[in-house]
């Protein structure tokens, strides 16, 4: 098959020739459809998060089932689904709890002797254990979640991940009110679903913030009341002054320990601050002392907290019903050959999303 290979970081990425093993038992072999370009792949290509090279990225996808493994039942050949990145074990503590996207022990099914993908005899590693930068993919498939024939698979694989991360942390993590303010740091992918899943929850005001004028624009057509470019206006004090003190919650969606901390200042008495973005691992948040005093929380939302096989059909039906708005969030799309040139425009800012069409329905 052929698949977009990272063979170092600060690179471009190889079109190459990678062979792919049978699924063996617990997984499935997928036929990918449509991968997203998601800054999370950008943190490794660009070196400020370590991996296993030669590696495959690509971790929100969507694709068609050609083959199970043993002992497989959740999904059969012919199925439409979307690849989560995260495959729960399903009987640890956190599954228990119904918080899989934490599961303690997620699905492995290969070690280094039997690797599912190969390049002339030499092992290629697989992002999230997903490697959707290719043609197919052999993944474990307690992750696969089945998508509805009238959804396409383009538009579904952003559900594997930035849209069910921002409605999940929104909904699940923060557990948003009717009638709160809500401030948005980065009005990219991730961020454009925080507000349109605020806006769905029943916030009143929906604060977005962003250095780039056609993000912020953007942003309103996606629900934000209010936008504040971080370039001509400090945005702790413009969003205090918004929702008269601070925010009832505010989430961090690009991935900066300067906004992080912003998102903390920005957040009001009892407020909550929420960190989405991934946050370089050598860097640590500075926060102020009195958060004990005005009660303030700082969390964290990995995959928005989300129960894949009750969130990911709830999202889907949301849209179905027009509700959420997935279509407006692809700015371009491109084939597998140009994935270089799609990070480079997400690199610069010029997109809120970007999908790689890789096959066919």
């Amino acid at each position: 098959m052929k698949a977009a290979v990272l063979n170092e970081a600060n690179q471009p990425m190889t079109i190459d020739e990678v062979d792919l093993d049978a699924p063996v038992a617990g997984e499935a072999k997928v036929r990918v459809v449509a991968a997203g370009v998601c800054h999370s792949d950008l943190h490794f290509i660009d070196g400020v998060y370590p991996t296993r090279f030669p590696t495959i990225l690509g971790h929100e996808v969507a694709g068609i089932v050609e083959e199970v493994g043993p002992g497989v039942a959740n999904v059969a050949p012919g199925d439409r689904v979307i690849l989560g990145f995260v495959q729960p074990c399903g009987t640890c503590r956190f599954c228990a709890e119904g918080r899989p996207a934490i599961c303690q022990n997620p699905a492995r099914t290969r070690t280094s002797s039997n690797p599912a993908r190969t390049r002339n005899g030499e092992p290629v590693s697989a992002m999230t254990n997903v490697g959707g930068f290719a043609e197919y993919s052999i993944t474990p498939a307690t992750g696969l979640v089945k998508v509805p024939d009238d959804v396409s698979l383009d538009i579904a694989a952003l559900v594997g991940c930035s849209v069910t991360t921002g409605y999940g942390a929104v909904v699940n993590t923060a557990q948003v009110r009717p009638g709160s303010s809500v401030a948005v740091i980065g009005a990219g992918g991730v961020g454009l679903n925080i507000i349109q899943s605020a806006r769905l929850a029943g916030a009143e005001r929906i604060i977005a913030v962003d250095m780039a004028e056609h993000k912020l624009a953007t942003a309103r057509e996606f629900g934000a009341t209010d936008v504040v470019n971080a370039k001509e206006d400090d945005p702790i004090v413009k969003v205090r002054e918004l929702t008269g003190g601070g925010a009832d919650y505010t989430f961090e969606a690009i991935g900066l320990k300067v906004t992080a901390e912003q998102a903390y200042e920005m957040a009001g008495r009892g407020g909550t601050a929420v960190i989405v973005g991934m946050i370089p691992p050598t860097d640590q948040l500075t926060i102020a002392s009195s958060i004990w005093l005005q009660e303030k929380t700082l969390k964290g939302s990995f995959y928005g907290s989300a129960r894949f096989q009750l969130d990911m059909p709830r999202i889907l039906n949301l849209y179905r019903q027009g509700k959420l708005n997935l279509d407006a969030l692809v700015s371009r799309r491109y084939p597998l050959a140009e994935i270089n040139e799609a990070f480079d425009a997400l690199r610069a800012g010029e997109v809120s999303r970007s999908v790689l069409t890789i096959g066919s329905e």
